[in-house]
């Protein structure tokens, strides 16, 4: 029941995704129901469950694994190389943990150093001024939720002690994940971004690169 009421919430939100693209799945599963097979579950959670998306949809790249990291960042921080679509949490001994992202559409990318200046369990969300310039139909406010276009946690970017706007969080378009889509933020599986939320505390250094992990 979790997860049938998360792909009926999701058909409402999909359109209204912050960093959001209007890509529909891949044609392979489309159907009746276009998000049909996509789930396999959910995990506890509160207020709400966060549903687990079948990996066999994904490209194996794009699942969550211990690699090798030859970077010279410190074990802690975060490294989103855009080009790889993957996000890196590094961890000693040349290790990293390595997740499969969403990253933004040719010319929305943004790249630098950052750090996490707040964290948010089921944020709500509003649109920025550019994505209502291009979108005037947004809604100006989305409650927390299973169709909430952060998904089920947000790392939020900040620089100098402001906010970028920018920010890492959950989707409710699996399909995404690998893509150039969003407007600029990095988006993660709802598993992922809540795996990701519960080993790092405000203040990590984030690296967004381009190129390869070894430089920004």
């Amino acid at each position: 029941m979790i997860v049938r009421r998360f792909l009926v919430l999701g058909l409402m939100g999909a359109s209204l995704a912050a960093c959001q693209t209007a890509q529909m799945p891949p044609q392979s599963v489309a159907s009746a129901d276009p998000y049909a097979g996509w789930y396999v579950g959910a995990v506890e959670d509160k207020p709400f469950n966060i549903p687990i998306v079948d990996r066999r949809k994904m490209e194996p790249q794009y699942a969550r694994q211990v690699v090798e990291y030859k970077g010279m960042e410190k074990p802690g921080s975060i490294v989103v190389d855009i080009d790889d679509k993957h996000l890196y949490l590094v961890q000693p001994d040349q290790k990293a943990i390595r997740y499969g992202v969403g990253v933004g559409k040719q010319g929305f990318s943004w790249k630098g150093v950052a750090s996490v200046g707040r964290k948010g369990v089921w944020p709500a969300w509003s649109p920025t001024k550019t994505m209502v310039r291009i979108k005037p139909d947004l809604p100006s406010y989305r409650e927390a939720g299973l169709d909430n276009p952060l998904g089920a946690r947000a790392l939020y970017l900040y620089q100098n002690g402001g906010d970028t706007l920018f920010r890492i969080h959950g989707t409710n378009e699996p399909w995404s994940i690998g893509e150039q889509v969003s407007s600029g933020c990095v988006r993660m599986l709802n598993e992922d971004v809540a795996d990701l939320y519960d080993r790092v505390p405000v203040g990590t250094t984030v690296y967004v690169k381009r190129n390869g992990r070894h430089r920004v």
